[in-house]
C-alpha cells in the first residue's frame, strides 16, 4: 500500500491531503516546517514505512519509521498542531486553518482501519510526503 501526503506550508502550520491510489482518505495537519527541529517542526519530505504501535496515551496508532534525526513520529488524532503535536501527523476530516482541523478522531480511525488491514495482509505500507510547491517555507 502506498499513501501519498501532499502538503502546503504556512508559518502557523502545515496542511495536507492524504490519498491512497488516487482515493482521498483525509486531510492532515502538522507543525510548520522549521528545519526538522525536534518537537517544533514537521518531518522532512521523503518516504517512510509505517507500522502498528501501541501506547497508553494514544492506544493503537501508526508509527513512521526512518525519519532522520527524529523518533516516535506518529499518526494520531489532534485538531490543533501547535497545541497537540510534537512533530507527528494528525488526520482531520476538515481543515479549519493552517495547522488546524476538525473531527480528527473520525479521520484517524478511517486511516488506521485501512492501514491495519493492509498490514494484517502482510503488505508493507509506504508513506510518500511531498509538497505542492518546490521548496519548504522556512520561518
Amino acid at each position: 500500500m502506498v499513501l501519498l501526503l501532499t502538503r502546503t506550508y504556512f508559518p502557523e502550520g502545515t496542511n495536507g491531503k492524504l490519498e491512497c491510489e488516487g482515493h482521498f482518505i483525509s486531510y492532515t495537519i502538522e507543525l510548520p516546517w522549521k528545519n526538522n527541529e525536534r518537537r517544533v517542526s514537521c518531518i522532512p519530505e521523503g518516504e517512510y514505512f509505517i507500522e502498528k504501535r501501541y501506547s497508553q496515551k494514544f492506544k493503537w496508532h501508526l508509527h513512521l519509521l526512518g525519519v532522520d534525526n527524529r523518533s516516535f513520529i506518529l499518526f494520531h488524532p489532534a485538531n490543533n498542531a501547535l497545541k497537540e503535536l510534537n512533530g507527528c501527523i494528525a488526520p482531520v476530516t476538515k481543515l479549519s486553518g493552517p495547522g488546524l482541523g476538525l473531527m480528527s478522531r473520525k479521520a484517524f480511525e478511517k486511516l488506521k482501519d485501512q492501514v491495519y488491514k493492509a498490514l494484517d495482509r502482510k503488505e508493507s505500507v509506504l508513506l510518500i510526503v511531498q509538497s505542492t510547491c518546490k521548496k519548504q517555507v522556512k520561518k
